[in-house]
């Protein structure tokens, strides 16, 4: 561990000291002429004003139907990926190498005028292939597929106070966005949590619809109905319904300047019996006898000069349906703590340290989670785009409790997106 910690303070200095020229810049820096940091305090992480962006429907606020739309520009096309070399050790077992991670199609853009859309999409990749086997004849790709997201977003329908967003999207019981983060390896461990013989989960966009707006005093809602099944049909007659609700103290919106306290809730609906069921033509299921399940929680965000604390409690309950133990409901916490630091022109180094932890019931301790994390990221590139970076990651993580196993794992690599 100590040579490891030298080994990274020695990459930290010798990448402040290397040029800049990089000059790429992402779609919407490209369509208004901005420099990456208007948006963001340091990609990905949305700074205030990204936030406000955001919540206008990709739209400066005030300047709605004053700019212009994706007819009028360019391709609003931006793609995200990063190479570098992973190390794991587990036990008396070591592993090393070097690959890709992961490939992002972003699009974004205003229609008309309070109308716009977002779409992300991660294309299959076969090769390089998830493990050591190699591609195996399509059977292991290393990427599905997927539209992450696909919405469109009609803004201001009341000014500020109605938005709706429809389609597939990350919703807004996320007070903390997973697809927003610094960690490439280094997930929010409750978010991902899988229940006994309940397909919710709750870090995948949902599919359905939702309410979102604000206030003058710094009231934030949002409201939606999804069907609850992440990328797939839904797979019984009700829908899930949520809320959010968050309060800003300060100038800012607690991304980057003044303070944020939330909460939220979840109310859903999984069947327990998928035999003789009808399947419609789009893939809708009539799954029989549904047991209800929900999740509630909390966060805060305090911002100080140019650190950010920020974390978030869930608690989640499910019918006792769904549990191995048919005597008692599946009942379970977790959550994550994380600071990070931005310093040096346009916030080009930043640091990062979060906890992860997700404690279950007694009689389901083996998936007991508790991880640490570190993170330093240096950004390249002059004024106009710093959207290339070097990033180091350090994680390690505990699962189970009297037989836990113990994972270190390391990330060094180049992370960039145009």
């Amino acid at each position: 561990m100590k040579r490891f910690l030298f080994t990274l303070s020695i990459l930290v200095v010798l990448v402040a000291m290397m040029p800049h020229d990089g000059q790429t810049i992402p779609a919407f820096a490209r369509k208004y002429g901005f420099n990456c940091n208007m948006c963001h305090t340091s990609f990905v992480k949305l700074n205030d004003f990204g936030q406000r962006f955001r919540n206008n429907g990709y739209q400066i606020p005030g300047q709605e139907g004053g700019e212009k739309n994706v007819f009028e520009i360019g391709t609003p096309l931006s793609i995200r990926t990063s190479a570098g070399i992973a190390l794991n050790k587990q036990e008396k077992h070591f592993t090393s190498g070097f690959n890709l991670y992961g490939f992002d199609l972003l699009a974004a853009g205003v229609m008309h005028k309070n109308i716009s859309f977002l779409m992300i999409y991660t294309p299959r990749i076969d090769e390089p292939a998830a493990d050591y086997s190699g591609p195996g004849g399509g059977n292991n790709p290393s990427q599905l597929a997927t539209l992450e997201s696909a919405n469109i977003v009609f803004s201001n329908l009341v000014q500020d106070a109605l938005n709706v967003r429809v389609g597939r999207f990350e919703p807004a019981y996320h007070l903390i966005s997973s697809k927003r983060s610094y960690y490439m390896m280094s997930p929010y461990e409750v978010y991902g949590y899988a229940t006994p013989n309940n397909g919710f989960i709750f870090d995948d966009n949902q599919m359905g619809v939702e309410a979102t707006g604000h206030l003058q005093n710094g009231f934030r809602y949002a409201a939606g109905l999804v069907n609850g099944n992440g990328a797939n049909p839904d797979n019984n007659k009700f829908k899930d319904g949520y809320f959010a609700l968050q309060q800003i103290f300060g100038r800012g919106e607690g991304q980057s300047a003044g303070q944020q306290v939330g909460i939220f809730g979840y109310l859903g609906w999984q069947p327990t019996d998928m035999n003789d069921v009808y399947v419609s033509p789009t893939g809708e299921a009539t799954g029989h006898n549904s047991k209800s399940f929900s999740r509630i929680g909390a966060n805060f965000s305090i911002n100080y000069t140019t650190f950010n604390l920020r974390a978030l409690y869930l608690h989640g309950a499910d019918n006792k349906a769904f549990n191995t133990d048919t005597t008692q409901d599946y009942k379970y916490n977790g959550g994550f703590a994380e600071l990070d630091y931005a310093g040096l022109m346009n916030n080009r180094l930043l640091l990062s340290a979060m906890y992860n932890w997700v404690s279950p019931p007694s009689y389901d301790e083996n998936n007991k989670i508790q991880a640490f994390s570190l993170l330093v990221r240096y950004y390249l590139g002059d004024w106009t785009a710093v959207n290339v970076a070097l990033h180091g990651e350090y994680t390690h993580r505990k699962t189970g409790d009297a037989n836990a196993v113990k994972d270190d794992n390391f990330l060094f690599l180049i992370d960039f997106d145009f």
